[in-house]
């Protein structure tokens, strides 16, 4: 089963700032910027050249109306999947889970979403922003159509997102607590990673530098755990990477090493 790979390159209800947008093309440069390999933690060669089976199908061109945008994107992960493919998306903000997640909703049963992030973006709105990137997961838990919703890393938990969290049943896992331990999972997984999990330390290149998070050595080990759960991650994004930010491109390698680990962990 081949995983195709899409650019998501939209941020027009970034909270604060933008530059999300530009982070596809960001990943994919330090990607293929000799400084790194293909290769997995595990050994596993990603090298399309060398046959790994991957495409990537390049970014979707957005404008800024978040109606045509979520449509648009939602269509283009359906089709990317309507042959059995797996789905691995590079952001853009987080708002572009929302459209992702209802495409791999509408094929499979009982999804688990696990949600890596400094923030649990559960707002009902924001300021009044019912599609901010603060609010995605607040859209897909009122629709119904996945099974489980499990946060980790969260350290920005606001009266009203405990509210939230309680009403749609989420199970969060905030940095304060001790230890990283992915919880039992089944059915089917979607993985969505916010790089502002990662403590600002590792990854600079973020809106929203929020401090005491998550080495890259946790996240990957998070990763590893759900690998060997041997349950089927059949969709997963990469969100909120800001290059406008970034030091010597640092973020944009830690995104392609995660992106790296994700897609040698759906193959």
């Amino acid at each position: 089963m081949t995983v195709k790979v899409l650019g998501v390159p939209y941020d027009a209800h970034s909270s604060y700032l933008r530059g999300p947008a530009s982070a596809p093309p960001a990943v994919r440069a330090a990607l293929n910027n000799g400084s790194a390999n293909w290769c997995t933690e595990d050994g596993r060669d990603l090298d399309p050249d060398r046959g790994a089976d991957w495409t990537d199908l390049g970014d979707l061109d957005l404008s800024d109306d978040v109606h045509q945008a979520t449509a648009l994107i939602r269509r283009a992960a359906t089709e990317a999947i309507a042959d059995g493919s797996k789905l691995l998306s590079l952001g853009g903000d987080h708002l572009v889970a929302w459209p992702l997640v209802q495409a791999v909703a509408d094929r499979y049963d009982d999804v688990t979403i696990v949600h890596f992030d400094a923030h649990p973006d559960l707002y009902d709105d924001l300021d009044g922003d019912r599609y901010s990137h603060a609010c995605p997961f607040a859209r897909i838990m009122e629709e119904g159509k996945v099974a489980r919703l499990v946060q980790m890393g969260i350290r920005t938990m606001t009266p009203h997102q405990r509210e939230q969290a309680d009403r749609f049943g989420v199970e969060v896992y905030e940095a304060r607590d001790t230890g990283v331990v992915v919880p039992a999972l089944e059915g089917p997984v979607y993985v969505s990673i916010d790089i502002d999990v990662l403590d600002p330390a590792f990854a600079p290149g973020v809106s929203h530098f929020e401090p005491g998070g998550w080495s890259t050595r946790q996240l990957l080990g998070a990763l590893g755990q759900i690998a060997a759960q041997e349950t089927e991650v059949v969709g997963a994004d990469l969100v909120e990477i800001n290059p406008e930010l970034d030091v010597h491109g640092l973020t944009a390698m830690v995104g392609a090493k995660i992106f790296r680990e994700l897609l040698g962990l759906m193959l």
